[in-house]
Parts: structure tokens; C-alpha cells; sequence
């Protein structure tokens, strides 16, 4: 798909890998709108940018912040949605708080179908267009430490899954990415303590963004990233008890960081 002159919707854009990716596209004359909660990240976001581009302050987790996005949208008639909204909580689901489960569930997974749900309408309008949902190796692998999470990406994933074979017939095309563990302000300091301890590689967001430009540009509809991550999401598809096996072994360690 090319881009130049395009206009494009970006959630999660004041986040670490949210960023990254708005400094690749720029890169392609592409017209930007950048959505997030933070006005400061995005204003300092915008600074660092060539293009012409427009913020959008607004929280997807309420009515009136998808509202808010969807018309600065329809007033540029986009032609390319990429979701990079997500958090992150690591600790034992027995002592994890309600809240903050409620959380990761409605801003990975249903105020992203809901935006998805409003945007669709939208961009069946153009003869080619597409959706990209940010999800997670987590989405594939269910992770001690990482349930509720999990559960949000696994939900992502389905989701995206079934809207490509809804979407199959329509110029829209639907994509997923699932990164591995990357280097962002999502990562409490508990959470990068217990990467170094497994020995998990730890991707840079640009990395991400990268393998994004490589969905938008070619005819691939899903990319897991890492090795051997990727092999780890074929495992647990085909042989689910050699993972459980694997991390099994590992959750001592999983439950000291977790405590932390």
C-alpha cells in the first residue's frame, strides 16, 4: 500500500511503541493522526516529526474519546488504522487488583474492537485500506505472572483473526503483530528484572515498528517476531503440555519477581 499523501489513525501514540512506529511512517510523506492520553508525550511526540500531522487527546477507553477520534477521522476520511493502545500489569492473579485486570481487558481488547467496529464504515470506503492490531507473543502463550494480560492478547488475537475472514471479501485488509518482550514504560522494573533472569530477549520499539511498515507494504496478515518466540506459538499450538512443561519449571522464579 503506498502512503504518501495518505491519511492514517495511530492509537497509543504517545507509548513507547506507539512512537516508534509514528517516527517510521513519517518517514512516507504520510498524513498522521496521533491519538493518546498523554497531551505532553504527543506534543514532544509532534516535535520530533517532519510531517503534517494532527493530535487527538482522548482516552478510547470512554464513549466520548472513540467519539472524538472517530470524527477527527471521517474529517480526513483515513485510509489505515493501526492499534498500538495496550498496558501491562505483571503479578499473581490471586493478588492482582480487580481494577487494574478491568483495565488491561477494556484497553486491549474492547475499546479496540469498539474503535474497529466505528472505523469499518469508514474504511470500506476507499478500493484498498487496512487495520493493524498491536498484539503480543503473550496472545499465543499463557505466561504465569500474566494471566490477565494474556487473557486481553489472546482476546486481540481472536478478534483480529475473525474480522479478516469477515473482511475477506472487502477492500479492507486486517493485520496482527505480536512482538516479544520490548523495551517501553510498560515495563515496570519488576518486569525487566525478570527478563534478564529467564534470559528473554528484549526487542527495541524500532524493531517493532519496523515489522509494522512490513505489514502495511506487503501481503502478510499476521507476524509473530523473535526466536524463538515464534517457534514457542507453533509448540504450544501443536504440543501445548512441551510449554507448560517449559515454564512450569520456571515459575519460582516468575513468583519471586512477581512479589517484588
Amino acid at each position: 500500500m503506498r502512503l504518501n499523501d495518505k491519511y492514517l489513525l495511530l492509537t497509543g501514540a504517545s507509548g513507547g511503541i506507539g512512537q516508534a512506529i509514528a517516527h517510521e511512517l513519517d518517514k512516507t510523506g504520510v498524513h498522521l493522526l496521533l491519538a493518546g492520553r498523554n497531551k505532553e508525550k504527543l506534543a514532544a511526540l509532534q516535535q520530533k516529526l517532519s510531517g503534517n500531522h494532527q493530535l487527538i487527546e482522548a482516552d478510547i477507553n470512554t464513549p466520548e474519546g472513540r467519539q472524538a477520534i472517530v470524527s477527527a477521522a471521517q474529517q480526513v476520511n483515513i485510509k489505515l488504522f493501526v492499534n498500538a493502545c495496550g498496558v501491562l500489569s505483571f503479578d499473581l492473579f490471586e493478588q492482582q487488583e480487580a481494577k487494574l485486570i478491568e483495565q488491561m481487558i477494556t484497553t486491549n481488547l474492547l475499546s479496540p474492537m469498539l474503535l474497529c467496529q466505528q472505523l469499518v464504515p469508514l474504511l470500506r470506503q476507499h478500493k484498498e485500506a487496512a487495520i493493524i492490531n498491536i498484539g503480543s507473543i503473550f496472545g499465543s502463550i499463557g505466561h504465569p505472572g500474566f494471566t490477565a494480560y494474556c487473557a486481553s492478547k489472546f482476546g486481540l488475537r481472536g478478534f483480529t483473526e475473525a474480522l479478516q475472514r469477515e473482511l475477506a471479501d472487502s477492500p479492507i485488509q486486517v493485520s496482527y503483530l505480536a512482538p516479544r518482550a520490548t523495551q517501553t514504560d510498560l515495563n515496570a522494573s519488576n518486569v525487566t528484572a525478570l527478563n534478564k533472569a529467564l534470559g528473554n530477549a528484549v526487542d527495541a520499539p524500532e524493531l517493532v515498528a519496523k515489522e509494522v511498515m512490513k505489514l502495511i507494504s506487503g501481503a502478510n496478515k499476521q507476524c509473530y517476531m523473535g526466536w524463538p518466540e515464534k517457534l514457542f506459538v507453533r509448540l504450544n499450538g501443536l504440543f501445548p503440555s512441551i510449554v507448560h512443561n517449559a515454564l512450569v519449571k520456571k515459575l519460582p522464579v516468575i513468583r519471586r519477581y512477581a512479589q517484588q
